[in-house]
């Protein structure tokens, strides 16, 4: 077999391998490893959503917000795949991401109610914001996000990233 053609089907055997790594669905001991209060308890999220607005209005990106809740395993397998190669640079050039607390469906009540986040459908919910705050889209599309395709995610940011002008 020539050398080219070994090279080529371990170039396919590879990147199939590294596809498939990240695909899988998310095991307790991944997210587990990252695991720390990505919600805070004590965050005041009416701040911090403004704070993400002004810093939007400077440099034209788009606000995220997910709502989400410490004790929701998938909120944790999203944050991580926000982490991941082919996502996290998506997310620093288009957004700015602010994590809203809804604890037991019984924080930031409000904030669900004005950004009509569908939290019935389970958490996290997403809710995308322009610069002036308006509410772009939101959905709950991600609330069994241990087992979302990447591609998913890279398609939906895609979506809904700001308009190069």
């Amino acid at each position: 077999m020539p050398i080219t053609r070994i090279a080529g089907v371990l170039l396919l055997l590879v990147s199939s391998l590294a596809a498939a790594q990240q695909s899988q669905p998310f095991s307790n001991d991944q997210v587990s490893s990252k695991l720390r209060e990505l919600y805070p308890e004590n965050a005041d999220a009416k701040k911090e959503i403004a704070e993400a607005l002004a810093a939007a209005a400077k440099d034209h990106k788009h606000v995220l917000l997910v709502f989400g809740a410490n004790w929701c395993f998938d909120c944790f397998a999203l944050d991580y795949r926000f982490h991941q190669t082919g996502i996290q640079p998506i997310l620093d050039k288009n957004y700015h991401v602010v994590h809203v607390d809804i604890g037991r469906n019984d924080k930031n009540e409000d904030l669900v109610k004005k950004y009509n986040i569908p939290i019935e459908k389970g958490i996290p919910s997403l809710a995308v914001l322009d610069t002036k705050g308006h509410t772009l889209y939101t959905t709950g599309e991600f609330e069994s996000a241990r087992s979302t395709d990447p591609q998913v995610i890279v398609r939906f940011l895609d979506t809904w990233k700001p308009k190069q002008s």
